[in-house]
Order: structure tokens, then C-alpha cells, then sequence
């Protein structure tokens, strides 16, 4: 199973993603948006921006944990990864950001109230 971008509406009606690896692990979130549209927009952008490498920032959070920001052309940030314990993990994340996010499938995450039946 290829990995995908998963789009959630929150409790404030605005919109965000996360992108998931084949093992429905989130490599990559979001920031939030006003609209759908403005969502699908940023998952463009990832998916344009994600097989170049000069487009992830690598960075050490203060605890030391490594993760990586992936910036548009413009270098606005599209997605942020999750905390990782070691900058090999961190590595293997942007790889997989690389590989999961150009040819990924966009569906609608599944409601919170229908997963937790």
C-alpha cells in the first residue's frame, strides 16, 4: 500500500494534512488553513517540492530531539516532520517524504467520532 495524504477538517472548520507513509506512520503535518482549497494547495506544493533535497531544513528541537521542515520555493514552510531520536531516523524521514509524497492519493481522514467506535 502506497502512502497518502490524509486531509482533517478540525473543530474550527479549518483544514490540515498529514502526509502517511505506507505503514500509517505520519512522516509530514501541516500548518492549518482557512479552506479545502487552501489545503490541497499546500499538498501540492509537498508534492512538488519533496524530491529535492535543498527544500528540507534539518533542525534540533531543544530537548535534542532531530526534525525537518520542508519549505516551498518561496520558503514558506508546507510540512513539518515528527520529533526524532536520532539524526539517522530524521534522515530516513526526509527519504520517505521523498519517496511516499509525489505520486500519493489524497482522501479524507477518517471522522474522529466514526473512528472511535
Amino acid at each position: 500500500m502506497p502512502g497518502k495524504f490524509e486531509i482533517k477538517t478540525g473543530k474550527s472548520g479549518k483544514f490540515s494534512f498529514n502526509l502517511k507513509a505506507s505503514n500509517g506512520q505520519v512522516i509530514l503535518s501541516s500548518e492549518t488553513y482557512d479552506s479545502r482549497k487552501g489545503a490541497e494547495g499546500g499538498i501540492a506544493s509537498v508534492k512538488k517540492n519533496a524530491s529535492n533535497n535543498a527544500r528540507f531544513e534539518r533542525k534540533t528541537a531543544k530537548d535534542g530531539s532531530a526534525y525537518f521542515v520542508l519549505k516551498a520555493s518561496n520558503g514558506e514552510v508546507v510540512g513539518k516532520s515528527e520529533m526524532y531520536k536520532t539524526v539517522k531516523s530524521m534522515e530516513n524521514g526526509v527519504a520517505s517524504v521523498g519517496k511516499n509524497a509525489p505520486d500519493a492519493p489524497v482522501v479524507d481522514a477518517p471522522a474522529a467520532s466514526a473512528a472511535k467506535k
